[in-house]
């Protein structure tokens, strides 16, 4: 989910944090293993219904839009949003490994097969299912078409629109030159059908977004052209409500659910118009009466209050101290959770910013990056994998790995190879391998200022020094939405991490570097691969506009490939491509999602969707 990883995603990230984050390569501790028959379930499985389930959040919730699903890209999120409070057409069982991956339906009756040579698809909505207060009235299948509406809609933020311009007429709707989208058509109250341009093997994926579920027009049109508004007055279709959505009334302006304060926390009850008979108890057991997400600007506050047993579990960054403790002490184990995160946490170069308009640079910071120094910061090797290339092994059936293009002695960089690559470069007049232009002095580097941050930062400016480049080091708490708008034109970022979307390595290559990705906010591709001058001018870019590479092509023949060997092949010859002759990023880390629980947790579950907590289906005395 891609999703920008907080696991921004991811989603994204992973959504985001080493367990967020969006989008890693990793293996399961015990504690997490899929041994149950629940295919996801901890070992302390059998749970019982009620009790309040507290979780400390680090810093910031980091909404990419403000907990609106329309535009919601944070991992983290996606994990709330999916397990408790917004429903799709098609979902997942929010457990671990590939069990989590299978599509299941949730609103719909069923998953649908691709009729009209796979370019259409229709579902059929379940009775029964209703919006929660204050709407508190049965979905229909227009519900769904005005979310899909809304995702189109370019004034109400959405971030992953591009992964449905394959519906016939989303463009001329996006642009305002219709009023309906003429690929989505509603013939009753509870069909909703969808027509593309081409073949789209993924489809049934993408309609598990959090961004496709049904909103209620009758309240979110009070906030359109506002983004992120919708998110204080979240109308629910899942078991859990913003507390507070019954004490509101339809109409505009809207009163704010008191539930939901984005500076404080978000409180979730239970929604009294959800029915367990339209919903499975393999994706969602339901067991808290609560959720209470806090935020805390302390995460060893956080960790302290989870092991005193007055938080249950975390969305914080794991410190050397905690994973320490967590593997090494036994009373503990059992309460340290860690998956495959399907997460790369990297640092992106901007190729308009000089000097990293410069591949010789790009590749040179490359090589001079002490990635294992990096990986040190999140934690050391419990954090995750040093990451050598952009997606995760896991995602590509294991075609290149081992492949590191960079790879120097135990991964802590090497000078030498690195100046060979400065000595190439424009900004490098003497030819010494040193970067002494003043474009390579006092770069303006963003940062977040979580405590894995501040542990990060030493590490990328000793590394770049090496070849002569300085950074000005801006630190940001919740750095997404500064780095997420093109117009900034920041060279340089210490924040990103991406997950998957979905289970397909697409959801890496398209938001990532495709040019139709580049957006004016909530903007990942961060590189700005296969920027053109007319994008430039829609997002107000300003730098080096000169050739900038593009790999549209190549994305798009690896896009029309059917899923299975050939397609994942492409993939990998994509990735390799980036890394080599394009080289957007310096990747350092394939994080494993990582999760501390407290002592009243008698049920935990790893959701694989979201690269986060399955909280479906955890559980506390």
């Amino acid at each position: 989910m891609r999703k920008n990883v907080g696991r921004p995603i991811l989603a994204a990230a992973v959504l985001a944090l080493a367990v967020s984050v969006a989008a890693g390569c990793g293996g399961s501790s015990k504690s997490s293993s899929s041994g149950s028959s629940s295919g996801g379930l901890s070992e302390t499985s059998g749970g019982k219904a009620g009790g309040v389930y507290r979780v400390g959040w680090e810093q910031s919730f980091g909404f990419t839009n403000n907990f609106d699903p329309t535009g919601e890209y944070l991992g983290d999120a996606f994990s709330i949003l999916s397990n408790l409070t917004t429903r799709t057409l098609i979902g997942y069982n929010h457990v671990e490994g590939p069990a989590g991956n299978k599509l299941v339906p949730d609103l719909a009756e069923s998953v649908p097969s691709a009729t009209n040579g796979g370019k259409t698809y229709t579902f059929k909505l379940k009775d029964g299912v209703k919006f929660g207060p204050p709407v508190s009235r049965a979905i229909t299948s227009k519900d769904v078409a005005y979310a899909m509406q809304r995702l189109a809609s370019p004034k109400d933020g959405g971030q992953y629109a591009f992964y449905y311009t394959v519906i016939n007429g989303w463009d001329d709707y996006a642009n305002g030159k219709t009023k309906t989208i003429a690929g989505i058509s509603t013939p009753d109250n509870k069909t909703v059908v969808f027509n593309l341009n081409a073949p789209t093997g993924d489809f049934l994926y993408r309609m598990s977004m959090p961004a496709t579920g049904p909103i209620p027009e009758e309240v979110a049109k009070c906030f359109e052209g506002k983004p992120g508004n919708y998110g204080r007055d979240l109308v629910s279709t899942g078991p859990y409500m913003i507390k507070g959505a019954d004490q509101v009334t339809v109409g505009c302006p809207m009163k704010t659910m008191s539930g939901y304060n984005p500076l404080r926390q978000l409180d979730l009850v239970r929604n009294p118009d959800y029915s367990e008979k339209t919903d499975s108890t393999e994706a969602r057991q339901n067991l808290p009466d609560e959720f209470l997400f806090t935020i805390n600007a302390n995460a060893d506050d956080i960790y302290n209050r989870v092991k005193s047993g007055e938080l249950d579990d975390e969305v914080a960054t794991e410190t050397p101290k905690v994973m320490r403790e967590y593997t090494t002490t036994p009373d503990l184990k059992n309460n340290f959770h860690q998956f495959s995160g399907d997460r790369t946490w990297y640092l992106p170069m901007t190729f308009t910013q000089a000097p990293f308009d410069d591949i010789h640079i790009r590749k040179a910071m490359n090589w001079v990056m002490d990635k294992s120094g990096l990986r040190k910061g999140w934690g050391g090797p419990t954090a995750g994998a040093i990451a050598t290339h952009i997606v995760p092994d896991s995602m590509l059936n294991d075609d290149i790995k081992g492949y590191d293009p960079y790879k120097t002695p135990s991964e802590a960089g090497d000078l030498t190879k690195a100046k060979s690559e400065v000595k190439l470069s424009k900004y490098d007049s003497n030819k010494d391998g040193i970067c002494d232009a003043s474009e390579c002095k006092g770069i303006l580097m963003v940062a977040d200022v979580r405590s894995v941050d501040t542990r990060m930062v030493p590490v990328i400016q000793a590394s770049a020094k090496k070849i002569g480049i300085t950074f000005t080091v801006r630190s940001v708490n919740g750095a997404y939405p500064v780095i997420q708008t093109p117009s900034k034109n920041i060279p340089i970022s210490e924040r990103p991490g991406w997950g998957k979307d979905y289970a397909d390595p697409l959801t890496f290559f398209q938001a990532l570097f495709t040019g139709p990705a580049i957006i004016p906010s909530g903007n990942t591709n961060y590189s700005l691969v296969g920027l053109t001058p007319e994008i430039a001018k829609k997002v107000d870019v300003s730098g080096n506009m000169n050739g900038i590479p593009s790999v549209d092509s190549k994305f798009n023949a690896c896009n029309v490939k059917p899923a299975g060997n050939a397609r994942t092949t492409c993939w990998a010859d994509l990735d390799k491509y980036l890394m080599e002759n394009v080289v957007p990023w310096v990747p350092y880390l394939w994080s494993y999602a990582t999760f501390v629980t407290g002592p009243k947790v008698t049920q935990w579950a790893a959701d694989q969707f979201s690269g986060s907590i399955g909280y479906a289906h955890v559980a506390v005395r």
